[in-house]
């Protein structure tokens, strides 16, 4: 650990004393975040009690906090107040206007408080992988927030891991019958059942929507996803976005206003949401339709070189509502722009 706390501040030094991003510091001091974050070279960690379902149903008491999930491509920032907080076998569900969340806590292995300006929890998995962040800001309660690291600190916890584990290789792509993935796609009812249709026909999402016909999956310009979040902007027009990694999925439901491109990423800056966007990770954008039992519903789905998802986007809604015709409408623009002449590429 005095290894990686020397190797950081050679590293802030070399950077004219400007700290990069832990996910960042780590991968160019070849270790992981979770051992950035447990050595104490970005402030003093106190181990927390991996009792996931407790800690994460302790978090109303804080107050107004911000929530990050990441992957590798894409930064999902949003604030507001944990609330109606649930759990069951595998999963946890934060169900709030604000704080909205799926958690699968299976893999999660350490948590750490972090101090100094910006308080935080920070959660990682067995590999020393972040997997969800939850930051003290200036309208936290902060003697709630004291009182959720009082009850949850433990004075000892395995070390985690100091080599990065080898990146998980992607799905394989066996054969899979396109007629039958189609039909069983067009007799979908809710678009929580598009995992199981994968499982079912052990496909891959992109193998599955190269296989599916360009009516439910057309393969579109990487840069679909941005413009679609352009133009909702321009019609304010609400939205949901989705950001994930295998561990958790975060998601904002509302409008976005203020888009800020910067070289090499795509941003929205907005009071109580940030999204952060690499475009180079962007490998393809696709428009996807599911059918449900409130109609069809229509998302622009961005995918990485690898076939994992970076982000997605729909039109505001919650079940038992009808997509928003101005979404589908967006949808549709964004389609005229950008459809690719090899959707199966």
């Amino acid at each position: 650990m005095p290894a990686i706390i020397e190797r950081y501040q050679d590293l802030v030094r070399d950077a004219g004393g400007k700290a990069p991003r832990a996910r960042d510091a780590a991968e160019r001091l070849g270790t992981t975040e979770a051992a950035l974050v447990a050595s104490g070279a970005l402030g003093a960690a106190t181990p927390l009690r991996p009792d996931w379902g407790a800690l994460i149903g302790a978090m109303p008491a804080a107050g107004r906090i911000m929530a990050l999930t990441r992957n590798e491509h894409a930064v999902h920032e949003r604030h507001g107040r944990f609330r109606d907080v649930s759990s069951g076998p595998g999963h946890i569900l934060v169900l709030g206007p604000d704080i909205d969340l799926r958690l699968f806590p299976g893999r999660w292995t350490y948590a750490y408080a972090l101090a100094g300006e910006r308080p935080s929890i920070q959660i990682f998995d067995r590999d020393g992988v972040a997997v969800h962040k939850i930051y003290a800001t200036d309208t936290t309660d902060r003697d709630g927030w004291a009182g959720i690291l009082a009850g949850f600190a433990t004075p000892a916890v395995e070390a985690p891991p100091a080599t990065p584990a080898d990146r998980p290789a992607p799905e394989p792509e066996g054969s899979i019958d396109p007629h039958a993935l189609r039909t069983d796609w067009l007799g979908l009812r809710d678009t929580h059942d598009f995992i199981k249709l994968l499982r079912q026909h052990k496909a891959t999402r992109r193998q599955a929507f190269g296989a599916a016909g360009a009516d439910l999956a057309l393969r579109l310009d990487p840069k679909a996803g941005a413009d679609a979040l352009r133009l909702a902007a321009d019609q304010a027009v609400p939205v949901m976005v989705f950001v994930g990694n295998r561990n958790a999925i975060q998601i904002h439901t509302g409008p976005v206003a203020r888009l800020v491109d910067i070289p090499g990423w795509f941003n929205v800056l907005d009071p109580d949401f940030n999204l952060h966007l690499r475009e180079a990770g962007v490998a393809a954008a696709w428009r996807v339709v599911k059918p449900t039992e409130d109609g069809a519903v229509t998302s622009i789905e961005l995918l990485d070189a690898g076939g994992e998802v970076v982000a997605m986007l729909f039109g505001a809604r919650k079940p038992g509502q009808p997509e928003l015709p101005e979404w589908r409408a967006i949808a549709a623009s964004i389609v005229e722009r950008h459809a690719s002449q090899d959707a199966a590429a």
